[in-house]
């Protein structure tokens, strides 16, 4: 049964260190407060799966929390790179940090397979690329009707999914909408899902294209207004733009860095 819980109550119960951990959220709905409090609870050795890791999982990483990093893209969207992570990767501070690569269509074919209780997922993909000889969760099928050489990614089956939505009922059905990334294959192929939103309500009006994950497949609801800024919720708030620009840097400087991470722990 769902709970609706507390941020730290939520995130202690379900977030563990060694965990494999997918925070998802596509340009909107990142659920940046849940990452700041597994920052605040110290989790450590954890491998951070995300499509598309921007400032959430720079700052996760600069904190120490990650030893690892499952990813397609990576940066700081509009302005540059996550300089706390290149940092882990160039120097080993705070900890040294592994990585390994995808394309897009490899990831998001990797959650699907997840969520589908599948091994593999099949996709044309990489050719050209010298991913796969990097990448052990890459490899290369024969397709048994044509005979074609496709590309194969293993499952992607995290402990714990973490994503934002606008909205649950008190049921723990949840409800979200706008540009939507793999927040819903996140979570079916996840053991536990922890969702935050923006709000409780009564009813779950419909919303065209919106997604529900259905309260049997989400662990815990935290009530969390804003909590995907600086990103944004379609319908509640804009991104701040300018939360992104002054975050290059304050990343690019392991002081400057410090000094946020105390901050952040003491606001907390």
């Amino acid at each position: 049964m769902t709970e609706i819980l507390s941020m730290s109550r939520a995130v202690a119960a379900l977030v563990h260190d060694g965990d494999t951990v997918a925070l998802e959220g596509f340009t909107h709905l990142i659920p940046f407060a849940a990452g700041h409090e597994i920052i605040r609870q110290g989790r450590r050795d954890l491998t951070l799966v995300r499509m598309t890791p921007d400032l959430v999982y720079d700052q996760l990483v600069g904190a120490g929390c990650a030893r690892k990093l499952v990813f397609s893209w990576g940066g700081n969207p509009g302005v540059g790179s996550l300089h706390r992570v290149r940092d882990a990767l160039a120097t080993g501070w705070p900890v040294t940090l592994d990585i390994e690569e995808h394309s897009h269509a490899g990831m998001a074919n990797r959650y699907v397979a997840g969520a589908s209780g599948l091994p593999f997922a099949v996709l044309r993909g990489y050719a050209g690329t010298d991913l796969p000889a990097h990448t052990d969760t890459i490899s290369k099928v024969t397709c048994p009707f044509t005979g074609e050489e496709l590309a194969a990614v293993r499952a992607v089956n995290p402990d714990v999914a973490v994503v934002h939505a606008q909205r649950a009922d008190r049921a723990g059905n949840v409800q979200l909408w706008g540009i939507l990334g793999v927040q819903k294959e996140a979570v079916l192929a996840s053991s536990r899902a922890l969702v935050t939103v923006e709000e409780v309500v009564e009813e779950l009006t419909p919303v065209p294209g919106s997604v529900v994950l259905p309260s049997w497949v989400v662990d815990a609801v935290v009530v969390a207004p804003g909590g995907a800024a600086p990103s944004y919720a379609h319908g509640y708030y804009d991104r701040d733009n300018a939360a992104y620009r002054a975050w290059d840097a304050v990343s690019r400087d392991r002081d400057a860095f410090t000094a946020w991470l105390t901050q952040l722990r003491e606001d907390g």
